[in-house]
């Protein structure tokens, strides 16, 4: 697990609840504008992340440090600690790819290792729902977060025109393979495929 640099005591990763909702739905607003979820289509997102047929996984990493409670732009988390970021990851119970759906720092607590927690959770998630790999987008412009994700072993396989509106931008795709992809039907393990 990465290790995060606090300034007092360590933030600690829980499963977001409700009651985090209104804080993410204001940071949501301040840290992604115009692009920012709503609060009913996080609460929507909330929702599908519990019971049995759940297919996604939210995480928050808040603090009770004093000095992260002093922070203005560190969000209200339940029982007086402070949101220090949130990420959340859809898996589909690994019948398919998991997606990286959202992660997000607040800007005084990046650089402290908070997004790469967040992330080595959702991966082991990923992993423990047998998905193939994790795919992700992120802004070309973002140069950040696409080595943060380099370090964890994401690769970029691609752009998507456009993708981004406000501004417009386009996205890079990066993928983490977790397990080898199967070859096709009758092809022996190691065998390559004809050209």
């Amino acid at each position: 697990m990465p290790e995060v640099k606090a300034r007092g005591r360590a933030p600690g990763l829980r499963e977001m609840a409700a009651g985090d909702l209104e804080t993410i739905a204001r940071l949501e607003s301040e840290l992604f504008g115009a692009e920012a979820w709503s609060r009913d289509l996080l609460a929507a997102e909330l929702k599908a992340s519990r019971g049995p047929r759940a297919d996604r996984r939210y995480v928050v990493v808040e603090s009770d440090d004093a000095d992260d409670a002093a922070d203005h732009d560190a969000g209200g988390g339940l029982n007086g600690s402070r949101l220090l970021g949130y990420a959340g990851l859809y898996h589909a119970g690994g019948l398919s790819s998991a997606d990286l759906l959202t992660i997000a720092t607040v800007p005084s607590a990046r650089g402290r290792g908070i997004a790469s927690l967040m992330l080595t959770d959702l991966i082991s998630t990923a992993r423990g729902m047998s998905c193939l790999d994790v795919l992700l987008e992120v802004r070309q412009s973002n140069e950040a977060a696409q080595r943060l994700y380099a370090r964890h072993g994401f690769v970029p396989i691609g752009r998507r025109r456009r993708y981004y509106q406000a501004p417009p931008e386009d996205a890079v795709v990066m993928r983490l393979t977790l397990r080898p992809r199967p070859g096709p039907v009758g092809a022996e393990v190691g065998e390559s495929s004809p050209v």
